[in-house]
């Protein structure tokens, strides 16, 4: 038997409510109020729980059985993963900017960005809140971009974006720390597994991602680029 990965040993004990317990590979004792859903998040859907002006939100398209909310926000023509979960503590790692959960975007934008462009996004952007932190960034077609960032500013990439004179056409979010999903369509959702959630939590405590990728502004050659925004390898 196993306690949030480690070996348990005679006498340890483990909080239901938070703790991973299983045996032989096989999870118990997971809190049945806990829930986590991966949403993919259609355009004109607002990230919250309630709407003052009556549009439809993300909490609208997943089940209700219990009260989840969305970790972190996508703006309102933002497209892509989105998890929502009523684990509070979790929550606030994943938005914590201490922890440095990276997020991974495919991003549409007007014109064809020059390798000048794509450095000046590697070695952080001057907006009107600060300079970001540099960001990974290779050019997939002569519009596209595969943009990942760990901050969490309010229309980030949009306005990196446009900073360096490039207006997003379109955006989506493709990955959340470890959790990617190709085959969610927009509007559909699933729920984590256990060995998701262990590794979202993993993340956050460690304040990394994805250990498999190196370096800032750039992938490792082992991990090429597909037009599709996916990886060689799966996050």
């Amino acid at each position: 038997m196993r306690v949030n990965g480690q070996v348990a040993r005679l006498g340890a004990r483990a909080e239901p409510d938070s703790d991973t317990v299983d045996v032989d590979g096989v999870g118990i004792g997971v809190a049945p109020s806990l829930r986590y859903y991966l949403l993919h998040k259609p355009t004109g859907v607002v990230s919250t729980a309630d709407d003052p002006q009556g549009r439809p939100t993300v909490v609208s398209l997943v089940p209700s059985d219990q009260r989840v909310f969305p970790v972190g926000r996508l703006d309102l023509d933002t497209e892509g993963l989105l998890l929502l979960t009523n684990n509070g503590p979790l929550t606030h790692q994943l938005t914590h900017p201490s922890h440095g959960v990276e997020k991974e975007y495919m991003v549409w934008v007007e014109g064809s960005p020059a390798r000048g462009t794509l450095r000046i996004l590697r070695q952080g952007v001057e907006l009107d809140d600060g300079v970001t932190a540099p960001a990974r960034v290779a050019l997939v077609a002569p519009d596209l971009l595969r943009l990942v960032i760990h901050e969490g500013r309010n229309r980030q990439v949009r306005r990196m974006c446009e900073a360096v004179g490039h207006p997003v056409r379109r955006l989506v979010r493709i990955r959340i720390g470890p959790l990617s999903d190709r085959k969610l369509k927009p509007g559909q959702w699933r729920e984590l597994t256990v060995a998701e959630v262990r590794e979202l939590e993993q993340a956050a405590a460690a304040g990394l991602c994805c250990r498999r990728r190196t370096g800032v502004g750039r992938w490792p050659p082992h991990e090429p680029i597909t037009a599709a925004g996916g990886n060689a390898c799966r996050s």
